[in-house]
């Protein structure tokens, strides 16, 4: 199992960060937009990033998931040379690449489906999609009926059990890995796809690339069992994203903690996995718009640092970039970076908070592979540690408006000297407690000096 744990990511939407057309005329030379994103790398070092999840990259009709060519990159962001260039690109800096892989289903515009609608049942590829029936016909008036993701028809559900899909599917892995040198995945929709084809994919993918990594999206279910079963390195923590803002707008930690318990403590379900933790994505409305006080931002990446796993920031968020999606469609959460952002009031103040962050974390073994152990709960105050037999890292959060003094029982700690690794101050253990005066909306994180 590949371990990315000492990854912080940048997550690029690309196709709407670049500004692109919404839709695909498939005459248009190639865009620029690949080549303008070499543009952020800067930008991404002075935060800290060393992995960005780009994605969809490749030939499709509109927003990207409905896949037209697996094996060319989209034209209105670049072409193969483009994507090429800016793999490297970001190597040279230290930053790893993950692209997303739409294996699930296709667009009605890729190559299969249209010559299933040309020769129907005839079709060299009538077995490639699941739940072709010629008996009924859809919504488009194809002449038969197929199977959409959640039902949505213009996306067309492969039929991932099919050996020539699987060959087409693996092979454009495998393409990517070869040409482009990228360093793994991120498999959309793999709570609904065939786990016997993501063990195969996970297995040529390594054995081309044996420290390659794989990321499942998974909203609910048994994240351990899908990791385990389909070879993946680790998958998409919903459940903690939810509790991650929730629990500061009901001023109920009791939230964050139970899942963080539930997945991470001693008799948790995930102790020991790298699950790829978010504040927000191109699915879900940004964080800013979903807190509903702003001054909570800082704490909320200040637990998403902390906390066990892998950490993303979605682009735009290191600003505190806003917007949620209405009932039509999701355009809002994916917009052209704005320069605007960088200058609203506290933009870089959250930008430089998220740095630090990441810099403790970069420099501390606890944060990345500890153990985790919840201290103290209250509905506005919450207190955690991170454990490996060579550090003791304690994270401590007031949501309050009013600074709070935080009294955190420490009598099974050996340390009885603690440093905050954001201010430097040193503080002292008393009769086997720590006080600490967390300010409003803040958070502290303390290392224990007497290993």
């Amino acid at each position: 199992m590949s371990n990315f744990s000492d990854r912080f990511f940048y997550h690029i939407y690309p196709l709407g960060m670049c500004g692109a057309p919404r839709v695909n005329d498939f005459v248009s030379p190639a865009g620029s937009g690949l080549r303008a994103l070499a543009d952020h790398i800067p930008h991404l070092a002075s935060l800290g990033v060393n992995a960005v999840y780009i994605g969809p990259l490749f030939e499709s009709s509109s927003h990207g998931y409905d896949t037209v060519d697996y094996y060319h990159v989209e034209r209105r962001l670049g072409n193969n040379e483009a994507l090429k260039e800016l793999v490297g690109k970001f190597h040279d800096s230290g930053i790893v690449v993950i692209l997303d892989a739409v294996f699930n289903h296709t667009g009605r515009d890729f190559f299969a489906f249209k010559d299933i609608q040309a020769h129907k049942a005839h079709s060299a590829y009538a077995d490639w999609y699941d739940g072709l029936n010629f008996s009924r016909d859809n919504e488009y008036g194809d002449g038969f009926s197929y199977n959409g993701w959640a039902g949505h028809t213009s996306l067309v559900k492969l039929n991932g059990d099919s050996r020539a899909v699987r060959e087409h599917l693996i092979g454009a892995a495998l393409f990517w890995i070869d040409e482009f040198g990228i360093d793994g995945l991120r498999l959309d929709a793999s709570d609904v796809m065939s786990v016997d084809f993501l063990r195969e994919l996970s297995a040529r993918c390594k054995e081309k690339k044996n420290d390659f990594w794989l990321m499942g999206e998974i909203v609910s279910g048994d994240y351990g069992a899908l990791m385990r079963e389909g070879g993946l390195d680790s998958v998409t923590n919903y459940e903690l994203y939810k509790g991650l803002w929730s629990s500061f707008n009901d001023k109920n930690f009791f939230e964050i903690a139970w899942t963080l318990k539930r997945e991470f403590g001693e008799d948790g379900l995930y102790p020991g996995l790298a699950l790829y933790n978010f504040a927000d994505n191109h699915d879900v409305n940004r964080v800013a718009s979903s807190l509903e006080n702003r001054a909570h931002l800082r704490a909320l990446y200040g637990i998403l640092f902390c906390a066990p796993g892998i950490p993303s920031i979605y682009y735009g968020g290191e600003y505190g970039a806003r917007a949620a999606r209405d009932k039509d469609s999701d355009y809002a959460l994916r917009p052209a970076w704005d320069p605007l952002w960088t200058r609203k009031r506290h933009a870089h103040d959250l930008f430089y908070a998220i740095a630090a962050f990441a810099r403790v974390r970069r420099n501390s073994d606890a944060l990345k592979n500890g153990n985790y152990r919840e201290l103290l709960v209250a509905s506005e105050q919450f207190v955690f540690a991170r454990e490996t037999q060579s550090e003791r890292v304690i994270a401590a959060v007031n949501s309050s408006e009013d600074s709070r003094e935080i009294v955190i029982p420490l009598r099974d700690f050996k340390d009885t000297k603690w440093r905050d690794m954001l201010s430097g101050e040193f503080l002292s253990v008393t009769n086997g407690e720590l006080r600490i005066t967390v300010q409003g909306a803040d958070i502290r994180i303390l290392r224990g000096m007497n290993a």
